[in-house]
């Protein structure tokens, strides 16, 4: 699963790998129980660039495991060596949502250091923007709604894979 900060990565990611009856990998969560640290506080520590390269490790690690749903961090996919790993092990959905939706769902958390800005909003939409081409790259892309339920939302991620062939349709 790939796609911004608030699209629904991990809880679409939890449904969808009880649908598949398969485990739920998320690889921010692997990075805070690596490190001891909360996102936010590697990013204030050590910086960005040292989180990617921590987060590049998490997903390979977890890309060689066993079949998993994985929810990977909004930044992940815009490294093209991520992109390339996940393509050749993978199937990429990008849960694709807009910027309404989004600062919706992320406008109340503090969780996120790349929005601890003078305008987080603002912040929100120059990410979306510049983030979207790297996101175009993925092999589904699910639009997510305001208005749907996680059941409906992965119940449209669901149908996008067994089209691609990627699941059988009994799921």
């Amino acid at each position: 699963m790939v796609g911004m900060m608030g699209a629904g990565k991990t809880a679409i990611g939890r449904a969808l790998a009880a649908r598949l009856g398969v485990a739920f990998e998320d690889s921010d969560a692997e990075i805070v129980a690596a490190s001891k640290f909360e996102i936010s506080e590697i990013f204030e520590r050590y910086g960005e660039d040292f989180f990617r390269e921590k987060e590049a490790r998490i997903i390979a690690r977890l890309l060689d495991g066993p079949p998993c749903v994985l929810s990977t961090g909004g930044g992940a996919w815009l490294s093209a060596e991520n992109r390339a790993m996940i393509a050749e092990r993978a199937v990429s959905v990008w849960l694709k949502a807009d910027l309404e939706l989004l600062w919706t769902r992320v406008r109340h958390k503090d969780t996120r250091p790349l929005l601890r800005t003078d305008d987080p909003r603002a912040t929100l939409a120059e990410l979306l923007v510049a983030r979207t081409p790297a996101y175009e790259q993925a092999a589904i892309t699910v639009e997510t709604r305001a208005h749907w339920s996680i059941d409906q939302t992965t119940e449209a991620v669901l149908k996008s894979l067994t089209g691609a062939g990627v699941v059988e349709a009994a799921r």
